[in-house]
């Protein structure tokens, strides 16, 4: 018999009785002990946890699937501040979520830029799309950035925060930054970075997830099969298109686990970090989330408004389950799968568009680390009491733009970029340690804003090229 079948007192049976016992459980004198005994607890408490969950989500009404996700990612922050670092034993669910769509990714980004490529049959269409593309990118990235400025510039986060304070954080957190600062020095220079792009192995740049030497190599091939004899290259194609289509296939199925990895690794972070240190920096996530939400809420849908007749209200319902996944794994490559699925299906572009301009966009957009960057440079020079000046800020702006082109769209690559910015004018460093602390959810934030970057411009290029599906057949 299916849940939806069970009768509701059963349903609500078990879901309290599933709670309590998880309470009950974590409670009792079960912490000290090792071996079997407290494997089996573990394993029973967390067994019990999703049994709540899953009976919440599919028992009592037929939720939407974001709606699941949201629900999640509500209940996950309820339990984090319930139970604390304890419910850390429930991350390896969320791991293994995130590990399903990463495994999606590279096939994914390879299949889907190449059949898109070989889509446009016309090499000089593929470099109209990618000249707009990257304009579109770069144009937007350095607004993000010059919101960033003006917001920390104005209201100041970085004034306030007291000595104590400051050397507290600065010592919590030295170890971390000294070893972001070490990967920062190891830039290479402006020509071999350009190198780099080219992959020596293009089969090793896969296995390693250089996502600019992979969307080369798929571009380059791309282009060499709208080049060649189309019987030759008509097989290729078709066994790509099928490749992409497989990786589509498996999003669906992985997706049916989102709530649950949500709930999980939000659940984590919050048991983690808790909110007292964000009660320190509250003046700092104040300002990165204002500037986040400004960009995200303003200058997205006043993009969209005078380049598209796309409703601003359906594209933000559209592209929902890709911002709350990406909110929640802190990775626009790995919510990328989910991102081309709700752009297809949702907002009307046509896959030969989104299938080129969002693995393009997971690799080089990244405004919402770009305006963090602004923030939490002009934050860590105000704690230690340095002017900027004109040209400082000009710097910054250039820096973070260019940084931000190919950097990883992974947790955390945020933070290597900023190293390179605050040596650009010589900010110590060392004050990367002061953030730290709140990097992981800041970092939660600016990825959902990244994706929602990605997909807007994939709805902007549709349109241009007069290709974005009518909004009534949506």
């Amino acid at each position: 018999m299916g849940l939806s079948k069970w009768p509701l007192v059963l349903k609500i049976a078990v879901s309290c009785l599933s709670v309590v016992a998880v309470v009950v459980l974590y409670n009792g004198p079960w912490g000290p002990q090792s071996g079997a005994l407290q494997t089996g607890v573990t394993l029973l408490r967390s067994g019990l946890i999703v049994l709540a969950l899953y009976v919440l989500l599919n028992g009592f009404v037929a939720f939407e699937l974001y709606s699941k996700i949201l629900i999640g990612l509500v209940l996950g922050v309820v339990a984090g501040l319930t139970l604390g670092e304890a419910v850390g034993e429930l991350k390896p669910l969320g791991d293994a979520f995130i590990r399903l769509i990463s495994l999606i990714v590279i096939p994914l980004v390879f299949a889907s830029l190449l059949v898109g490529t070989t889509s446009l049959n016309d090499v000089r269409k593929l470099g109209r799309i990618g000249g707009k593309t990257v304009a579109y990118y770069l144009v937007t990235t350095s607004v993000a950035i010059a919101i960033g400025l003006v917001l920390a510039n104005g209201i100041g986060p970085g004034t306030g925060l007291d000595e104590q304070t400051r050397h507290r954080l600065l010592q919590n957190y030295q170890s971390e930054a000294d070893a972001k600062i070490a990967r920062a020095k190891e830039k290479p220079s402006v020509s071999q970075t350009l190198l780099e792009i080219i992959p020596k192995n293009p089969l090793r740049s896969m296995a390693d997830g250089k996502m600019l030497q992979i969307i080369f190599f798929a571009l380059l091939l791309g282009i060499a099969l709208t080049l060649i004899e189309r019987e030759k290259a008509d097989p290729v194609i078709g066994f790509f298109d099928g490749v992409n289509d497989a990786m589509i296939c498996i999003v669906n199925l992985v997706m049916h686990l989102a709530p649950y990895g949500v709930f999980a690794l939000i659940a984590h972070i919050i048991g983690q970090y808790g909110t007292g240190i964000l009660r320190t920096l509250l003046s700092y996530c104040f300002v990165v989330t204002l500037g986040l939400a400004i960009h995200a809420l303003v200058i997205y849908p006043l993009a969209l408004r005078l380049l598209t007749r796309q409703n601003i209200r359906r594209f933000f319902a559209g592209i929902r389950p890709a911002q709350l996944i990406a909110f929640s794994s802190s990775s626009s490559s790995a919510t990328l799968p989910v991102t081309i699925k709700n752009v297809e299906e949702k907002l009307g572009v046509p896959p030969k568009i989104a299938s080129f301009v969002l693995p393009l966009g997971a690799t080089i957009n990244m405004d919402g680390t770009a305006l963090y960057q602004g923030v939490a440079t002009v934050f860590i020079a105000q704690v230690y009491g340095m002017d900027l000046t004109v040209v400082d800020q000009l710097t910054i702006l250039l820096t973070a733009t260019l940084a931000s082109v190919g950097a990883a769209g992974v947790p955390g690559a945020g933070m290597i970029i900023l190293a390179l910015v605050l040596e650009s004018i010589q900010v110590p460093l060392e004050g990367i340690a002061l953030i730290l602390g709140v990097d992981r959810i800041i970092d939660m934030c600016r990825t959902a804003v990244n994706v929602t970057g990605d997909a807007s411009a994939a709805v902007v290029i549709a349109s241009s090229e007069g290709e974005l599906a009518p909004q009534k057949n949506r």
